[in-house]
């Protein structure tokens, strides 16, 4: 059998103790335990979806790895972003691109998300395909819905690892593949762009998104 690849060639986008490179709302995000905070409360909530984002490049071919707890509400969201870009035009700190999901009900965690844009990519268990100028669809599995569910820890911290090669995009979580995407819609795909952490906008309800760990190799 093929042995455990070993971690090489990743440095720290995050240095655990201030926001330094990146840029996000000071109202909703800060730095606690070494992990950047993202929170809102029942009557403190963004105007719309919000993100911290780090802006020391917008990596094209890369793998991203960091852990991740979310808590909150059971109606909790948030995600990874990345090849993103932020809309200015819309608010400060908006961003529209992929999105590895999250959610504290488990329903939408690990599958790719499109921000803004496309939607539903690949849901969790799905390896998809987005012909161009057409919509995403199934073309195979990396295992069943429930079955990939196990693998993630409810409010406690998991491990993100996404993988952007091309136009193929693989999402892990603590060491299981979540889903995978070929995006051939040459107009909406998005070859490069910025990395973000969301905070979801939610009347009524409250969460905290911790991120820590996070790393990046870029090819």
């Amino acid at each position: 059998p093929v042995p455990p690849l070993t971690e090489e060639g990743f440095r720290p986008i995050f240095d655990g103790n201030s926001l330094h490179g990146w840029d996000c709302d000071p109202d909703f995000w800060k730095v606690v335990d070494g992990a950047i905070v993202g929170q809102s409360t029942l009557d403190h909530q963004p105007k719309q979806n919000t993100f911290c984002i780090w802006k020391g490049g917008e990596p094209g071919d890369f793998e991203l790895k960091a852990e991740y707890r979310l808590t909150g509400v059971h109606d909790g969201n948030s995600g990874i972003q990345y090849r993103s870009v932020e809309l200015p035009d819309v608010a400060r700190w908006v961003m529209k691109g992929y999105q590895a999901d999250i959610d504290l009900a488990q329903r939408y965690t690990g599958q790719i998300y499109e921000e803004r844009n496309r939607g539903f990519l690949a849901l969790r268990g799905q390896i998809a395909e987005v012909p161009d100028g057409k919509k995403a669809g199934a073309i195979g599995s990396v295992g069943g819905d429930a079955e990939l569910k196990k693998f993630i820890k409810d409010g406690d911290w998991n491990e993100i690892h996404i993988i952007a090669r091309g136009n193929t995009l693989i999402q892990l979580i603590n060491g299981h593949v979540m889903s995978i995407l070929v995006d051939d819609d040459t107009a909406n795909r998005k070859m490069k762009g910025e990395i973000g952490i969301q905070l979801h906008r939610l009347p009524g309800a409250a969460m905290k998104m911790e991120t820590r760990n996070i790393r990046l190799k870029t090819f």
